[in-house]
């Protein structure tokens, strides 16, 4: 295995050059990204990459096991093997998070007809953007993002934006939004000059001042 890492050097003595001839490889990224969030089993691992085939799988996590970023967890008597970050790997947080800030300045677009459209992974994405935008509004919100996959609460707060997924009733919220994933990424992603015609799409239930918030958050008042 230390071989095939090997096979990936840049012959160039410098540290970025070392650091991608670790994480340099197709996948390698997005697999330290979705561990970020916590441990996943392969097969977690498998649904959010999509398109990555089980054998290719199966190599980047050998790789970035050998490289020292990720580390393998199976317990006595139980038949799934976890994979976690190891503190090399967490260290690598702030790199995930630069490329997604340089993402959504340089190279976002709606997601193309191909493309998997993961809701965890969207709903990450969409609460970074609002942060980092500094996007606010004058009070608490708390809005049910219902997809057919699962139900997440986007909420805002003296800490800001936050998201999570809902396994019990979000009857709490002040809006209610039923779409597709592809349709809801499709809405947040287009020019503002685009999206009042693409949040048709879209069934947004609520007091009529609390969906005014949430339209103009996102640009699509009526």
């Amino acid at each position: 295995m230390y071989r095939n890492l090997m096979v990936q050097a840049y012959q160039h003595f410098c540290p970025v050059a070392r650091t991608l001839e670790k994480i340099g490889d197709k996948w390698s990224l997005l697999i330290i990204r979705d561990l970020l969030g916590g441990p996943q089993r392969f097969t977690d691992l498998l649904n959010y990459l999509n398109n990555i085939t089980p054998k290719w799988l199966t190599q980047r996590l050998r790789d970035l096991e050998a490289a020292g970023i990720v580390e393998r967890d199976k317990k006595s008597g139980r038949r799934e093997v976890w994979y976690h970050l190891s503190p090399a790997g967490r260290d690598l947080g702030p790199v995930i998070e630069a490329l997604m800030v340089w993402g959504f300045r340089w190279a976002m677009r709606p997601p193309m007809p191909e493309e998997a459209v993961h809701p965890d992974l969207m709903m990450r994405g969409l609460t970074y953007s609002l942060n980092m935008k500094g996007r606010k509004l004058s009070r608490k919100a708390r809005w049910a993002m219902r997809f057919p996959q699962a139900t997440y609460l986007l909420s805002f707060g003296e800490g800001g934006w936050s998201s999570s997924r809902q396994e019990n009733s979000f009857a709490d919220a002040d809006v209610t939004i039923t779409t597709t994933p592809e349709n809801w990424a499709t809405v947040f992603t287009s020019p503002r000059s685009e999206r009042r015609r693409l949040a048709q799409s879209l069934q947004i239930e609520g007091p009529s001042e609390k969906v005014a918030e949430f339209r103009n958050i996102f640009g699509i008042q009526k």
